[in-house]
This record gives C-alpha cells, sequence and structure tokens, in this order.
C-alpha cells in the first residue's frame, strides 16, 4: 500500500491513538508518545506541517512492528479514507 502524501505530525499523532498512543513529554518540536498495548513502546514525531516519506516510512514500521502487525495493515488501519 502506498504512504499517504500529506500527513503531518498532528495527524499522525491522533491516528495513533487508535493504539492507545499518548503523548508523554515533548521537546522542540519532537513528540514522543507511549503506548502499553501489547507491552511500553515509545516513538518519536516530529511536529511538522508536513512529515518527509522516510520519516514516515519509519515510525509506521516501528508501530507495526511492535504491534505484530504488517505495515500495509497499518496503513490501512490508521489512514482509510470513508
Amino acid at each position: 500500500m502506498r504512504l499517504p502524501r500529506d500527513v503531518s505530525g498532528g495527524d499522525l499523532t491522533k491516528a495513533l491513538r487508535l493504539l492507545g498512543y499518548r503523548v508523554t513529554r515533548q521537546t522542540g518540536s519532537h513528540v514522543r508518545l507511549t503506548t502499553r498495548q501489547d507491552g511500553e513502546h515509545h516513538v518519536t514525531v516530529p511536529n511538522h506541517a508536513q512529515l518527509r516519506i522516510g520519516t514516515l516510512d519509519g515510525v509506521l514500521a516501528a508501530v507495526a512492528r511492535h504491534h505484530g502487525m504488517t505495515k500495509d495493515a497499518l496503513i490501512d488501519l490508521l489512514f482509510r479514507r470513508p
């Protein structure tokens, strides 16, 4: 599945709430999110107007790996359009 190209840091932060991620701290423009679902996991998301594709890919890969799902399934869960 193709990665969405217009995702902001805020959009990704909101989308990750579906998997139990919550903001635990912020340093400058970077937000650290933590979940305790499937064990504790931390991920850092730049709070930028538009995330670079490589950054988005890396964050999604880490989240998918932690939750034991494919990246395509995660993208579908977080960004499916109604």
